[in-house]
């Protein structure tokens, strides 16, 4: 068992980090005091090719695998984020469907573009009353025919999507009508942000990551070719869960990173601030709260990457991914938590980034599934029994 990252691994790794350290740090703050979405950045990010890391050369990827993609959220998220959930989404949940679900032609026209970096994408999913439970959409879509192969007429309203407003495409659920059992019929549908009767709502003033963009869409008799169906009609709800799965890899990541950069502040300070006459992180109280950080950030890492090769391995990972959120976020939160303690208060203060930190991390647990819906899938996968 090698653990190990490969070269290519490593080399991503270190071009990323030096890259947020010295082209992107310097520019967070000012980013996130005036909620600025960094376009420019997410720009440059595009040309480098890291909006498609995880995507084959010929869907305008960067050929690499989910571990690589894995790293580089990481990376990005313990410099900044806002920066690593717009790259998390995009990838994650903007390309996702296109490469799990589309067809050559989607792919060529819609993929291709997205993960080359030259459009941003989202994922519309979360409705004001169907989050966890996303059979309740409400979103509706209903056929009409017509001579250019007939179109489909969204209406409803998507809420808490990542990257609303900056997207140039989105991936959005809707009912379709009404299985047998009379549960919904879910179908996603491919829609261009200058569609005709869609539009973006509010943008929501969030506790933390002021520099993504989160929103509202509108969809009023909002009409999309028939061939921007996505997948077959009533796959939708299928493909949403496989899409889950792995973005929940990528949110575990952003927590890794993000609970990193917590360790990353709280050692220097625990090194060189003093009380008493000696350094705080000699008195167990400080230096027992790093101990338990660096332990429990290692172990999440450990899921994390797991998850994400199981993935690159063809094998089952949804349990794995499932697990290394849970973990992950959580261990985000705690971590970023004492960063702040260890600070006192300074920790408090925003001259310090301990307190950016801790909210930012908290949407780790709520993003991609809460901590619940994750304890909910871990639960199913080992007992094998329904639990509600």
């Amino acid at each position: 068992m090698d653990l190990d990252l490969s070269t290519e691994h490593a080399l991503l790794r270190s071009t990323i980090r030096d890259y947020m350290v010295a082209e992107v740090a310097p520019v967070v703050e000012e980013h996130e005091r005036e909620r600025r979405f960094p376009v420019e950045i997410v720009r440059h990010l595009g040309e480098m090719g890291w909006l498609g890391i995880p995507f084959p050369e010929d869907e305008g990827g960067a050929g690499l695998d989910t571990l690589a993609y894995a790293i580089a959220v990481e990376e990005i998220g313990r410099v900044w984020g806002s920066l690593g959930l717009i790259v998390a989404a995009h990838t994650s949940l903007g390309c996702g469907p296109l490469h799990l679900a589309g067809s050559a032609e989607q792919i060529e026209r819609f993929l291709v573009p997205m993960a080359s970096g030259k459009v941003i994408g989202a994922y519309g999913l979360t409705e004001p009353g169907a989050g966890s439970d996303a059979g309740g959409t409400r979103t509706t879509a209903r056929f009409e025919e017509g001579p250019d192969g007939g179109s489909w007429v969204l209406d409803g309203g998507k809420r808490f999507i990542t990257n609303a407003g900056h997207a140039g495409t989105y991936v959005i659920t809707a009912r379709t009508g009404s299985k047998s059992d009379g549960s919904a019929e879910i179908s996603a549908f491919i829609v261009t942000a200058d569609t005709p009767g869609f539009r973006v709502g509010r943008l929501e003033d969030k506790l933390g990551l002021h520099a993504s963009a989160t929103g509202e869409l509108f969809f009023d008799a909002c009409r999309v070719p028939a061939g921007n169906l996505l997948g077959a009609q009533g796959e939708g709800f299928r493909t949403f869960l496989k899409i889950l799965d792995g973005g929940r890899i990528s949110i575990a990541a952003l927590a890794l990173g993000l609970a990193q950069a917590a360790l990353d502040a709280a050692i220097p300070y625990a090194q060189t601030r003093e009380q008493f006459g000696r350094p705080i992180g000699s008195f167990q109280g400080v230096a027992f709260m790093v101990a338990d950080m660096a332990t429990e950030i290692e172990a999440a890492r450990a899921l994390v990457y797991r998850s994400a090769w199981l993935k690159d391995q063809g094998r089952d990972y949804s349990l794995a991914a499932a697990q290394a959120k849970l973990f992950a976020s959580e261990v985000s939160s705690r971590a970023t938590n004492a960063a702040i303690q260890i600070h006192g208060g300074y920790g408090y203060v925003t001259d310090y980034p301990v307190e950016r930190y801790l909210r930012d991390a908290k949407l780790t647990e709520i993003g991609e599934g809460t901590s619940q819906i994750q304890r909910l899938v871990i639960a199913r996968r080992i007992l094998g029994l329904r639990i509600v």
